[in-house]
C-alpha cells in the first residue's frame, strides 16, 4: 500500500487530524520539494501506518497538509483495533470509557471503517480567555492543518447569540499570523463556518442535552469526540461537568474536559475540586492546564538538558550554585484587581507556573518520554522540597509612582481592590530540594507585577573555576567569572550562555560574552501559542503537558501552609513604586544565600 499525503484518508491516529480529502491517484499528489513540514507529514503517517514507532508519550509535530513526501512508501495494511467508548458506573454517574493507548494511534477511521468526527465546545465562550486566546488558537490549529478532517466549534455561554454573532465576536481576533501560503480571508471564512452557538445555563441538564442534540447533527452518524474546553471561573466547574458527562457525553468516543486554572486556593479547595470532578470523570479525561508548560523554551528544557552531553553531567549541586526562575510583568492588574485579589500572585504565578517549570528542570531522567513517566519523576521533585518557611518568602505590593510626567496608580487605587488590601502583588521565595542532586542548592523565585521590565526565564548560575587563574584579571567581582546559562522563555525567546573569553589585544584582559540561540535569528517559522500546542495535545490525547493530580496536591502541599501563615499573621507586604525593580528585601533574600539576581545587571538582550 502507497504511503498518502497528509490530504488522504488512512488509518492514522484516532487522536491526531485526520485527511482532508480522498484518495488521489500517486501521480496526482502534491510534490512539493521536501521541507522540515514535509519530513513530519511523513513522519506522522509513518507511524499511522505501522512502519515506524510513534516515539511513547509525545505526538509528532505536526504536518502542513498541503506538503507531501515525494516517494511513496509501501507498508502492511494496518490492522486497528478500535475500543469503542462505554458508558461506565463511577458513583452513580455516568462517565466515557477511556480509550487504551493502542487506540490513541488512531484517527479519522476506527475499526468496521467508520470516520470520526472532533467536537470542541467552549464553555465561557463569551468571556476574554475564549475570545483572545482559545479561539484564535483553534483556528490557527485549522490553518495548519492540524486539525482533523471533520470537527466542529460550539461555544457554549448563558449569553443569548446567534451564530452569526458568535461568528462576527470571533472573527475579529483571528490573524494569520503564519506565513501566508493560502489566502487567509478565505480559511477564516471556511473555519468560521464550522462555528456555532448555544446559550444555556451552566447548571442546567436540560440545556446540555439540547447541546448534545445539535452536537449529533454535525457528528452525522461518525464515531464521535468531544472536548469540553471550561474556560470559566472554578466554581462553576462541577456543574458544568456533571452536565456535560450526564447530558453532552459522547456515546461511542471518547470525551475529555479541558480545566483552566485556578485550581483551587490551597490544598483543601484543590482536594475538593479534584473530588467533584472525579464524580464524574476519571482522571484520564481530565487535562488541567497551565498554559507555561505549553511555550516552546519550556518545551526545549529537557531537550536541551537529556540531549546535550555539554550540560547534562554539570545539572547538579556539585557544579551549580544557584537556579532562578524569574516572571516579571510592566503592568498592573488594569482593572482586574477584584479577581487578582482573591488569589495573589503566589496562588497566580508561582504555585503553578513556576514550580512547574523548577519540577521539569530539577527531575531524574524519566524511564522514557512517556507522559506518566515524566509526570511520575516530577512528583517526586515536588515531594522532595523542604518546606517554605516565611522566613525564605518576600511579599511585596506596588504604589503609585510618577516617571516621565507620567503618574502610575497603586495597586489600591485599582477601584476593585479594597483600600486595605494585603495581597502582594510581588513574592520572592527560597526553595530547596532535599534529595542527592539538589541538596543545598538555592531555587530562587521571583514574581511580580508593574515592574521596570517583562520578561519570563530561568537563570543557571554555575559555581566558580575551582582556582581560576584568571580571578585577579577580573578585579574583586568574582561574581562575573562564573558561567551563567539563561533560557528566556518569554518575549524574545532565547538560550545563551555566558562564558568569560580574553579581550583582543596585548594585555589580559577578560569580559563576558554570550554564546546565543536567539530563535528570531535562528529559525524563521514562527513559534505556535501554547495554547495551540496544549489544544492539539488534548485532541490527540497526550498528557505529558498537563498536570496530575498528585503533581496538584504535591503542588498545594508546598505552598498552602506559606499562604494561611501569611493570611494569618496579616503580614502587611513592603511598598514598591510601580516600574521598579521590586521590594529592596527581595535582594536581602537573595543576598542571604550568596546570590545576586540575574535580571538586575545593566545587560542588554541579545542581538
Amino acid at each position: 500500500m502507497a504511503l498518502p499525503c497528509a490530504k488522504c484518508p488512512s488509518s492514522s491516529s484516532r487522536f491526531a487530524p485526520s485527511p482532508p480529502h480522498p484518495v488521489l491517484p500517486r501521480s496526482s499528489r502534491c510534490r512539493a520539494a521536501p521541507s522540515l513540514s514535509s519530513l513530519d507529514c511523513l513522519s506522522r503517517r509513518l507511524v499511522a501506518s505501522g512502519v515506524a514507532a510513534r516515539p511513547p508519550g509525545r505526538r509528532n509535530s505536526c504536518a502542513f497538509n498541503m506538503v507531501c513526501a515525494q516517494e511513496a512508501v509501501t507498508a502492511p495494511a494496518p490492522s486497528p483495533k478500535g475500543t469503542p467508548s462505554k458508558k461506565s458506573e463511577n458513583n452513580g454517574s455516568l462517565t466515557t470509557a477511556v480509550p487504551s493507548k493502542e487506540d490513541s494511534s488512531l484517527t479519522g477511521f476506527t475499526a468496521g471503517g467508520n470516520e470520526s468526527t472532533v467536537s470542541i465546545t467552549v464553555v465561557g465562550a463569551s468571556g476574554d480567555l475564549a475570545k483572545k486566546k482559545i479561539f484564535p488558537a483553534l483556528f490557527a490549529l485549522y490553518y495548519e492543518g492540524c486539525l482533523p478532517k471533520h470537527f466542529t466549534v460550539f461555544g457554549y455561554a448563558r449569553s443569548k447569540m446567534t451564530d452569526a454573532e458568535l461568528r462576527n465576536m470571533v472573527s475579529k481576533t483571528l490573524t494569520c499570523r503564519i506565513d501566508k501560503r493560502e489566502n487567509c480571508s478565505d480559511k477564516m471564512d471556511e473555519f468560521l463556518k464550522r462555528c456555532f452557538y448555544h446559550s444555556g445555563q451552566y447548571d442546567s441538564e436540560e440545556n446540555f442535552t439540547e447541546l448534545d442534540k445539535k452536537l449529533r447533527e454535525h457528528e452525522a452518524g461518525r464515531i464521535s469526540n468531544r472536548l469540553f474546553y471550561l474556560s470559566i471561573p472554578p466554581n462553576i466547574f462541577i456543574d458544568v461537568v456533571k452536565c456535560a458527562s450526564t447530558s453532552a457525553s459522547s456515546a461511542n468516543g471518547w470525551t475529555r474536559v479541558i480545566v483552566e486554572k485556578p485550581f483551587g486556593r490551597d490544598s483543601e479547595s484543590s482536594a475538593a475540586l479534584t473530588r467533584g470532578l472525579k464524580q464524574y470523570l476519571v482522571e484520564d479525561q481530565i487535562f488541567r492546564i497551565d498554559h507555561y508548560l505549553g511555550k516552546e523554551l519550556v518545551e526545549n528544557l529537557s531537550v536541551l538538558r537529556f540531549s546535550n552531553l555539554v550540560f547534562e553531567p554539570l545539572w547538579s549541586r556539585q557544579y551549580i550554585r544557584n537556579v532562578q526562575l524569574i516572571f516579571s510583568e510592566d503592568f498592573g492588574t488594569e482593572g482586574r484587581g477584584g479577581y487578582f485579589d482573591s488569589y495573589g500572585i503566589i496562588r497566580d504565578i508561582m504555585q503553578n507556573h513556576l514550580l512547574q517549570i523548577l519540577a521539569l528542570f530539577a527531575m531524574e531522567t524519566p524511564v522514557s518520554l512517556d507522559a506518566e513517566d515524566i509526570r511520575n519523576e516530577k512528583v517526586k521533585v515536588l515531594r522532595s522540597m523542604k518546606p517554605l518557611l516565611l522566613e525564605n518568602v518576600v511579599v511585596g505590593q506596588y504604589k503609585s509612582h510618577t516617571k516621565g510626567g507620567i503618574t502610575y496608580p497603586a495597586y489600591i487605587d485599582d477601584k476593585t481592590v479594597p483600600k486595605d488590601s494585603l495581597t502582594p502583588t510581588f513574592a520572592a521565595a527560597a526553595l530547596f530540594i532535599d534529595n542527592a542532586r539538589w541538596d543545598g542548592v538555592p531555587f530562587l523565585m521571583k514574581a511580580g507585577k508593574a515592574l521596570h521590565t517583562k520578561r519570563a526565564e530561568i537563570r543557571v548560575q554555575f559555581r566558580h573555576v575551582p582556582g581560576n587563574l584568571y580571578k585577579r584579571s577580573f578585579g574583586t567581582d568574582i561574581d562575573r567569572a562564573t558561567n551563567e546559562l539563561v533560557i528566556r522563555v518569554q518575549p524574545d525567546e532565547a538560550i545563551y550562555l555566558k562564558i568569560n573569553n580574553k579581550v583582543p589585544g596585548l594585555g589580559m584582559r577578560l569580559d563576558r560574552s554570550k554564546l546565543n540561540l536567539h530563535y528570531a535569528a535562528r529559525y524563521s517559522k514562527e513559534i505556535p501559542d501554547a495554547y495551540e500546542r496544549l489544544l492539539l495535545d488534548a485532541i490527540e490525547g497526550e498528557r505529558r503537558l498537563f498536570i496530575r493530580s498528585d503533581e496538584l496536591d504535591a503542588a498545594w502541599e508546598l505552598f498552602t501552609p506559606l499562604l494561611k501563615e501569611l493570611e494569618e499573621k496579616k503580614i502587611a507586604p513592603e511598598l514598591y513604586p510601580y516600574g521598579s525593580r521590586g521590594p529592596v528585601g527581595a535582594h536581602y533574600l537573595a543576598a542571604k544565600y550568596n546570590v545576586r539576581w540575574g535580571d538586575l545587571s545593566a545587560e542588554h538582550y541579545p542581538d
